[in-house]
């Protein structure tokens, strides 16, 4: 469905720190970095599509986190998604909603809500029951 999803950062170096940290933790491998431009993007496996790019907004203006948007990962177990949580935050994340059961989307939505180090709304889901 989705060929790429980029969103802006003004701080890239320490948005790039946050991901790197952050992206393992749920499987997604780095597929590029190029600090000149600066962006940096990281790939579904073991498809190259969808990307998931960071960097200063193409049109050179300030970077501004947008209110209702976000952008959601998904998590393979509820394990995952706390792990996930809790590296957010020690790599300067704010909570937006800690993990747990989130019965109004459905019976085994896992999730955990958070901002980056640029204000953007990020929540990693896990769809699956628990086992």
């Amino acid at each position: 469905m989705f060929s790429h999803i980029f969103i802006g950062v003004s701080d890239f170096e320490r948005a790039l720190a946050f991901y790197r940290a952050l992206m393992p933790v749920l499987g997604i491998e780095e597929r590029f970095c190029d600090l000149a431009r600066p962006w940096a993007g990281w790939q579904s496996h073991p498809d190259p599509r969808p990307l998931f790019v960071i960097g200063r907004p193409h049109d050179g203006q300030a970077h501004a986190a947008g209110n209702g948007q976000m952008v959601a990962f998904l998590a393979d177990s509820r394990d995952a998604v706390v792990r996930a949580y809790e590296v957010a935050l020690k790599n300067g994340a704010t909570s937006e909603g800690a993990p747990g059961l989130r019965p109004e989307y459905h019976a085994h939505y896992f999730g955990a809500y958070f901002r980056d180090t640029e204000g953007n709304k990020l929540c990693v889901a896990c769809h699956s029951p628990p086992g």
